[in-house]
Order: C-alpha cells, then structure tokens, then sequence
C-alpha cells in the first residue's frame, strides 16, 4: 500500500509518499505526477515515510526527472537507509538529487 500526500504551491510541488513503491502502487505515483507536471518546476519527493522501492518505483522516478529535466528540478529528500541502498546499487543515487 502507498499513500501520497500532494501540496502544490507556487508551481513546486512536493509529494510525500508512505509505504511502499512497488509494482502495485507505482501506476498511482505515475498517475499523480502525470496529473501535476505540466504546471510545476520544482519537483520533490518526501521519502521520510517510504519503507520500500522496487524497480517499477524506480521506472517512475526515472520517467518524472526526465522530464523535470527539460523543465526545472527534481529532489528527493528524507531518504531512508533501505531506500539509499537501493539508489546506490542501481545507480539511482548518481541520476537523482538527493538531499
């Protein structure tokens, strides 16, 4: 299960995921970032409550910060140690912001 909280202000948006980002919940997190990117250029992701990330998440992270590349940044933020592991093996941890 993932839950998503979305603020948007000023053409940033910062979406926070619970849970887990898996190749159940990834079509919903693709989903609300189709919904939104078109009006923002600031892109966050607050992971402070994500437990889990699996290769469908990744796509999806992927897909949003080719886009925000064109258009503005993307962040993620409060990344857990299981989360940062995963980034580092993949790679993710070179392609992505993360502060």
């Amino acid at each position: 299960m993932l839950e998503i909280t979305k603020n948007i202000e000023n053409q940033k948006a910062i979406l926070a995921l619970k849970g887990k980002l898996d190749t159940t919940t990834a079509p919903e997190l693709d989903k609300t970032i189709n919904e939104i990117i078109s009006d923002i250029k600031e892109l966050v992701f607050d992971f402070a409550d994500l437990k889990y990330i699996s290769s469908a998440g990744l796509r999806v992270l992927l897909s949003a910060q080719k886009i925000m590349n064109s258009k503005g940044e993307m962040k993620v933020c409060n990344v857990c140690e299981g989360v940062m592991e995963i980034f580092e093996v993949t790679g993710f941890s070179d392609i992505l912001t993360i502060v």
